[in-house]
């Protein structure tokens, strides 16, 4: 009786420490088991033998699931999901940034910095040189028309 007792609460302890584990390195979805080994851990303490009736099976097969369902949903409150962040050349008309390497207006060769993204480009006229200040007027393919502010 000792070493069962023993045992369920190694059981908790585990759990225990799977939510722990989930708490520093969030995303490892350790806390969905973890809950469901406190729930197994606290039921076999109680008295509740799960595995030696089909009542005590549908207790514990029921416990663990309503744990685990209660364990995502507040999972889901804690880090609402976010939509990733995505950028397209289009988006990016209207915003300024620094031309990173010479850009003219007869070639592709030249580079600008917009939000921190390099890309190539080429000017509606003038000649910009490294450092100055632009603003990305259209986009055409894989790169941008831009104008001195």
């Amino acid at each position: 009786m000792v070493l069962e007792t023993n045992l369920y609460f190694v059981l908790i302890i585990i759990g225990a420490l799977l939510i722990l584990f989930e708490a520093m390195n969030p995303g490892f979805f350790a806390a969905v088991p973890g809950t469901t080994m406190i729930v197994l851990g606290v039921m076999f303490l109680m008295g509740i033998d799960v595995f030696s009736s089909t009542w005590g099976i549908v207790i514990g097969v029921a416990s663990a699931l309503i744990a685990a369902s209660l364990t995502i949903l507040f999972y889901r409150r804690l880090s609402p999901e976010q939509l990733p962040t995505t950028m397209s050349r289009d988006s990016l008309v209207g915003k300024e940034g620094r031309v990173i390497k010479e850009v003219r207006s007869d070639d592709l060769s030249g580079k600008v910095s917009v939000s921190g993204v390099g890309l190539s480009a080429r000017s509606t006229g003038e000649i910009l040189s490294p450092g100055t200040t632009i603003r990305v007027v259209s986009s055409e393919g894989v790169h941008v028309i831009v104008e001195e502010v």
